[in-house]
């Protein structure tokens, strides 16, 4: 562990002195680890012993706590396999297959004893989670020791974990051990494990994997005993692999909120170090259509994770780890697991996606349940923005596919707002769009309303302020609203809460008194400030700002070489605003209303005017 990691951790003492959005001083439950886990790569058994040290940092006196148990997700009749079954549009990935797996098929976690600092416990199986009574309530600032013994069954790789995906790895080892649920000022986040993410206690996770000794295993954590060899030594190390037997791998990791393995006989594993220090590993199959794209895409690894440094905040691990496995990209901590038979651009693609869900999700622990459109948004909204730069796209609005597919959702009647739970909504396609598209355009969009050097700030102030703890949308807007000096709430408000749509025109356009009079409409219910553009006959252009007045500030001309006039603030109850330009009409060949098109406009037809059209 070196010093920047000492540094996060340095984080922990100061929990009591932010501020939540619920208006009391910050706290967050706290869970240390100690596991060790035998598996049976015949026939993906595995057990496993586990010591978890809980320590109730709430001000509320527990007397129950929840575990997950996502693995018995993966049986027929499970909420995973029903919902699936059931709605219009399931994944492709999923579809049916749950309701066919067999016995030695499908996926399961069995407690088979529980202990409360040496008492036993009473406890309910309830689908993907475990419901446990206490022995003695836990008061604020107390710890205690729960002791399990559990075994499970690997399920059939469908979603995210499992065995013998379709590319062939052996074992995606995710979401594969009881974990205790989070409890935070909202209450108990025991949610059943049907479609969607997660939400998971900081903590420190020490864990031993007895597996066949000729697996390599690739994931979450420092590896403590990397004397085997296996490629995790030092690089002029010769790897000393048995043949035969178990190797017992140890992992320890610090301040995450998950952990994750993949293994493998035949994985190669290749690392580099990024200009930070930072070690990236990579583990992918023995394949050698694929080896090429796989070496390729190391050094542009080191790319992406400098990007995510500069613009977000600094890494604060030591390594991180792409791994070929689970049937798409998932992000987990310090690790993700990817399919990896892609073209060259699809292996940067979802690599950039998932390394940076280690800043948002992963270091800003949102609750992705709650706030998924915070998680993969943000995520999608930066990780464009890296592409654009680590691959020369040089698109001049890296963000216009998402703005497209918000408008797709936006017009199609079946959108939802924001704020519906993750397993909530009608179709998978509403929340597709709703979390990834819509989620990107709304830092994209605050970009327009605060100004793009206001937004950058946002972001590496929201870093600094909310890394190793667990935002919520309105810990977002106040560094927003901070680093502006805008009333944001309006924003925070419309965009999230309610489907409500932007759309804004010129309505009218006629000279007075050789002065030519704008007449602007708000069609839409969502307000937003206003920037406008005239372009004279004499090929000059000039900016007209009007400020939304709720907002109770302006932002900064964005194109400081351009004449700007800023007007009268824009009421939102008023449907209409006229005001007036200094020029008889004949001087102006054309207008438009945001000629950057970074507001989420639904209807840009009427944005508008040219005198060729009159």
């Amino acid at each position: 562990m070196n010093l920047k990691t000492l540094v996060g951790l340095s984080i922990l003492g100061f929990f009591s002195f932010a501020q939540a959005q619920n208006n009391t001083s910050y706290w967050q439950q706290h869970v240390d680890y100690t596991m060790e886990v035998d598996m049976n790569v015949e026939d993906y058994n595995y057990t496993g012993k586990q010591e978890l040290v809980y320590t109730n940092n709430s001000p509320d006196t527990l007397d129950q706590v929840f575990y997950h148990l996502y693995f018995n997700a993966f049986q027929p009749g499970s909420e995973m396999d029903v919902r699936s079954l059931t709605i219009q549009d399931p994944d492709r990935r999923v579809v049916d297959r749950i309701s066919k797996l067999e016995p030695d098929e499908i996926g399961f976690l069995k407690v088979s004893t529980l202990t409360q600092d040496g008492t036993a416990l009473t406890y309910n199986v309830a689908g993907t989670v475990l419901e446990v009574s206490l022995a003695e309530p836990i008061a604020p600032g107390e710890s205690t020791t729960f002791n399990m013994d559990f075994n499970g069954q690997v399920p059939v790789q469908i979603r995210r974990s499992g065995r013998n995906n379709a590319e062939g790895v052996a074992l995606s080892m995710t979401q594969w051990y009881p974990k205790l649920a989070e409890y935070d000022f909202q209450g108990w986040h025991a949610d059943p494990y049907i479609a969607r993410e997660f939400h998971g206690v900081w903590g420190d996770f020490d864990v031993k994997i007895s597996i066949d000794a000729d697996y390599t295993i690739g994931g979450t954590g420092y590896l403590q005993n990397p004397e085997i060899g296996h490629g995790y030594g030092a690089p002029d190390q010769k790897p000393v692999k048995p043949t035969k037997g178990k190797y017992t791998w140890h992992f320890v990791a610090p301040n995450v909120h998950d952990f994750t393995w993949a293994a493998d006989p035949d994985y190669i594993h290749d690392k580099i170090t990024a200009e930070d220090g930072t070690i990236l590993h990579f583990f992918y199959k023995d394949n050698k259509e694929i080896i090429e794209n796989w070496k390729n895409l190391q050094p542009k690894t080191a790319e992406l994770l400098a990007f995510y440094n500069k613009h977000v905040g600094q890494y604060p691990y030591d390594q991180y780890s792409v791994i070929q496995g689970g049937d798409g990209g998932m992000e987990y901590a310090m690790c993700t697991l990817i399919t990896g038979e892609r073209s060259f651009g699809s292996l940067v693609g979802v690599t950039a996606h998932e390394f940076a869900h280690s800043w948002f999700q992963f270091l800003m622990a949102t609750n992705e349940q709650k706030y998924e459109w915070m998680d993969e948004g943000f995520t999608t909204y930066i990780s464009t923005e890296a592409e654009n730069v680590v691959m020369g796209e040089k698109k001049e609005n890296p963000q216009a596919g998402n703005y497209s597919s918000y408008f797709r959702l936006a017009t199609s009647g079946i959108e939802q707002p924001q704020t519906t739970y993750a397993d909530r909504y009608a179709l998978n396609a509403a929340y597709g769009a709703s979390a990834y598209s819509k989620g990107a355009v709304f830092l994209a969009q605050l970009g327009y309303v605060i100004g793009q050097e206001n937004l950058a700030k946002t972001l590496t102030r929201y870093f600094d302020e909310w890394h190793f703890k667990h935002p919520t949308p309105n810990d977002f807007k106040r560094v927003a609203e901070k680093v502006s000096g805008m009333q944001l709430d309006w924003y925070l408000v419309d965009w999230t809460e309610t489907t409500n749509t932007i759309d804004y025109a010129i309505k009218n356009v006629e000279e007075v008194d050789g002065k030519t009079q704008v007449t602007l409409e708000r069609k839409g219910l969502m307000p937003m400030p206003v920037d406008f553009y005239i372009n004279t006959t004499d090929d000059a252009t000039e900016a007209y700002y009007i400020p939304l007045r709720m907002m109770r500030a302006s932002k900064v001309n964005p194109f400081p070489t351009m004449p700007r006039t800023q007007l009268e603030d824009w009421p939102w109850a008023y449907p209409t605003y006229t005001f007036t330009i200094d020029k008889p009409l004949s001087e102006i060949k054309a207008m438009t209303i945001d000629a950057q098109q970074l507001m989420a406009d639904i209807d840009r037809s009427n944005n508008s005017w040219s005198k060729d059209a009159e």
